[in-house]
């Protein structure tokens, strides 16, 4: 009976320490996949700025009217054009930063199944 009770509880202990294993691999995934996902933020912010910045520059240069509207128009369709890039850029980011922070916990489900 002792015996039982040992052995359940060992198992029940490897148990425990896989799943913490696995939870702390998978925060890791997380933590990884979050700072890469906030540098890329902020080189995007950055750059968007600078962006923004060079077109008002150019604006305010213009000769003409249409010389400002034409600057302005290319702007708009850039930043946009890049936003979106850098939108689905994101998304695809999150998506892999998702899948990589389950696969520890997959693992540690699929192994208590075997």
């Amino acid at each position: 009976m002792i015996e039982s009770i040992q052995k359940t509880n060992e198992e029940f202990q490897k148990s425990s320490r896989d799943n913490y294993d696995a939870m702390l691999r998978s925060y890791g995934e997380l933590n990884e996949g979050f700072q890469a996902i906030a540098k890329r933020w902020a080189e995007f912010s950055k750059q968007s700025f600078e962006d923004a910045t060079r077109a008002w520059q150019q604006m305010i240069a213009a000769k003409s009217l249409e010389q400002a509207f034409e600057i302005q128009s290319n702007y708009a369709k850039t930043a946009y054009d890049n936003w979106m890039a850098e939108m689905s850029k994101m998304g695809e980011m999150y998506k892999s930063t998702a899948t990589d922070a389950y696969k520890p916990v997959e693992q540690a489900m699929t192994e208590k199944d075997t």
